[in-house]
């Protein structure tokens, strides 16, 4: 049997991988989710829809960097 109080150093960026690939989706889905309804709503097309995925994209590799790219563990 393992120890579950083992730390396998293999495993620790595997969380942090998720992490970041979730809030990518999540940004990238929740504003072209927005922009899509609001294409329904105003009847125009696909513009909005791809308006909202630029700028989810966008949203969401800010967000990244900012918890996880300025090196100090994204805390003041």
């Amino acid at each position: 049997m393992t120890d579950p109080s083992r730390q396998d150093p293999g495993w620790e960026g595997v969380g942090i991988g998720w992490a970041v690939i979730s809030t990518l989706v999540a940004g990238f889905v929740t504003c072209g989710g927005r922009g899509y309804l609001a294409d329904r709503l105003f009847k125009t097309g696909k513009v909005l829809t791809s308006i909202g995925f630029v700028i989810g994209a966008a949203a969401g590799v800010y967000l990244v960097y900012l918890r996880y790219g300025r090196g100090d563990g994204g805390e003041r």
